[in-house]
């Protein structure tokens, strides 16, 4: 594992219970989605189904524990959802759920799958290390708005990945930014599993070791590595 993650004290203050897995890969093969990356979403909204048996997915004692979360850090759980809450969420929708291009497919099925946040950085967009820290309110947060590049600014306090050049993630995994986010051209990136407590690691492990084989199977001769922080 290469790239530098860390998380700082006044987020292990916030979220005592709060865990994740890294997943570096490099010599990735990216592309538009595939009929075998659509098969996975169905499946994993298929097997999300399952494993809610008719509860909604903020009822899932894990959803519930990120919820408690943003609300501690003055987000509103209900109007700004995890990623995992949002994905599944759609996959029991109507309209299912999107398709964005191979790379992200995987890690989406894995996310509905096993309800933990995952999300994608692209390596070489990245600058230094990445951080999990309390914003100031000050950083930069550069997205797109009406098709136009924009800059915002998080919220003072509020739970965000950063880099040294600003911040990739805002709302702990709400909403990416577009600057590392993985493209057709990646072909290196880190996948990220954040878990709270009562999700035990265990279960965070055979989530990971999923990924693992998908992108082994997706991106022959890719080397991956896997690391618990």
């Amino acid at each position: 594992m290469t790239l530098s993650l860390t998380v700082s004290d006044e987020v292990r203050a916030l979220a005592p219970g709060f865990r994740h897995l890294a997943i570096e890969a490099h010599g990735l093969v990216n592309g538009p989605s595939t009929d075998a990356s659509s098969a996975l979403l169905d499946d994993a909204a298929r097997r999300l189904a399952v494993r809610l048996d008719g509860r909604a997915p903020h009822e899932d004692p894990h959803m519930a524990a990120w919820r408690e979360v943003y609300t501690a850090f003055g987000s509103k759980p209900s109007r700004t959802r995890n990623s995992a809450e949002a994905l599944a969420k759609r996959a029991l929708s109507d309209a299912g759920l999107p398709r964005i291009n191979l790379l992200v497919d995987l890690y989406n099925a894995i996310s509905v799958a096993h309800l933990v946040p995952v999300g994608g950085e692209d390596l070489d967009r990245i600058r230094g290390g990445m951080r999990l820290v309390r914003a100031t309110g000050d950083e930069d947060f550069v997205t797109v708005a009406g098709g136009e590049e924009a800059v915002e600014h998080p919220d003072a306090g509020e739970v965000i990945w950063r880099d040294e050049e600003g911040v990739t993630c805002r709302r702990w995994n709400w909403r990416q930014g577009p600057r590392t986010r993985l493209t057709e051209e990646t072909v290196s990136a880190v996948f990220l599993l954040e878990g709270m407590a009562p999700m035990p690691l265990a279960d965070m492990e055979t989530a990971a070791a999923e990924l693992a084989e998908l992108l082994e199977k997706f991106s022959p001769g890719a080397q991956i590595t896997t690391a618990s922080r």
